[in-house]
């Protein structure tokens, strides 16, 4: 019996290490800067169709994931209207990502702030898994060419000038490399 301590711990570091050779290559590397924004499509809230980030394809996009419970969150959605009410007609897109698990509790939010941007619902969380976010809020502006430009992790104020400015220089990026006649 004293022989076989040994081997079962070798047998189970060499399964072990197997498994994370060959089980574990299935994670994909994480978003950062320069990565290529994974599609997906998601229903809007109050059953008003879906969205697919294809579908807006060569517009700036931000990419918000939140929850009705995550302080921070609610914090951040004023200047994020804001942002949405300033710059939605030149090419940009907000969309808001709730993994909130009910419906009536992202809606009655969205009512209390008068958000009038896109609210995507995500209860399974397959899109935020997706994209490698678990804290909220978390955002990801996308340019264009669907290319991430920058992760943000944490609130921001969408709506002050430096954030204004990032985005204008992308939708300015994006006009200019426009297909002729387009």
């Amino acid at each position: 019996m004293r022989r076989l301590g040994p081997w079962l711990v070798a047998a189970a570091v060499a399964l072990a290490a197997a498994f994370a050779l060959y089980g574990g290559s299935g994670t994909p590397p994480p978003l950062t800067r320069g990565s290529k924004a994974p599609d997906f499509s998601l229903p809007r809230l109050g059953g008003d169709g879906e969205v697919s980030l294809a579908s807006l394809r060569g517009r700036v996009v931000l990419l918000n994931f939140w929850a009705t419970w995550c302080a921070p969150c609610e914090a951040e959605m004023p200047a994020m209207q804001r942002l949405h009410e300033q710059l939605s007609r030149e090419g940009f897109d907000l969309l808001a990502v709730s993994v909130d698990e009910s419906q009536a509790d992202v809606q009655a939010f969205a009512q209390r702030l008068q958000l009038d941007f896109p609210i995507l619902l995500d209860p399974q969380r397959g899109v935020s898994r997706l994209y490698q976010t678990f804290r909220y809020p978390e955002s990801f502006l996308i340019d264009g060419n669907g290319v991430v430009v920058e992760r943000y992790v944490g609130s921001r104020d969408w709506s002050s000038p430096l954030y204004l400015e990032r985005v204008r220089a992308l939708l300015s990026q994006s006009r200019g490399t426009a297909a002729p006649g387009s």
